[in-house]
């Protein structure tokens, strides 16, 4: 497990530093290196979704059955980065901007990786983190394995200086971790965290 975990950490890293440099920000380093670090708040999760058989009320009812039990709610991922993989059943779901919502097909042999809301913040929206919730199987289990890419918990969030413009204003207050982490687990799983952090509300109170 501990070779994996480097791998996906190296991915996440790399997957990272084209990003900086996508977003033409000189230290290409500037989100990876808060990963890197050895006091870094990363975690890796495994999930089983275990088979939900259809179940109806009425039989006779015209109504057609549910198909799909939620396994994991709708929610944002609150880290940097989320680099996930599963077997070969599908469950997964990510919202579009209209609100609809598109399963994802599902490739063991693939990696899908989520933005999160510390990128969202750090690219001053740039990159926006995804919405998304799992789904349960009628007949087979879902496993997954995702690896989550945070920073330490003291380290300042906060968007890089050459991404902010009078055309561009940062749409966050800078913060850290620690505090981002306590206010996330402080509201419902799919409440908006980053809200609380928005510049107008930072203004209001200052």
């Amino acid at each position: 497990m501990s070779g994996y975990i480097e791998a996906v950490r190296e991915l996440a890293c790399e997957l990272l530093d084209l990003m900086a440099e996508g977003l033409w920000v000189p230290d290409r380093s500037v989100f990876s290196r808060l990963i890197r670090d050895d006091d870094s708040d990363s975690i890796i999760r495994l999930n089983h979704y275990p088979p939900m058989p259809i179940l109806c009320k009425d039989k006779d009812s015209s109504s057609p059955c549910n198909h799909n039990k939620v396994g994991f709610g709708e929610h944002s991922d609150p880290q940097i980065l989320t680099i996930l993989r599963s077997n070969d059943v599908g469950g997964l779901q990510i919202s579009l901007n209209d609100g609809a919502w598109v399963p994802v097909t599902p490739d063991p042999t693939a990696f899908c990786v989520n933005v999160g809301d510390l990128l969202q913040a750090m690219t001053n929206g740039r990159f926006v983190s995804v919405r998304h919730k799992a789904l349960t199987n009628s007949y087979k289990s879902r496993m997954s394995m995702a690896y989550f890419a945070a920073p330490p918990l003291n380290a300042r969030i906060a968007v890089p200086p050459e991404m902010v413009t009078p055309i561009k204003p940062a749409l966050y207050r800078p913060f850290s971790w620690a505090e981002f982490k306590k206010a996330a687990f402080a509201l419902r799983l799919g409440d908006s965290r980053l809200s609380l952090f928005r510049m107008e509300e930072y203004e209001q109170v200052a």
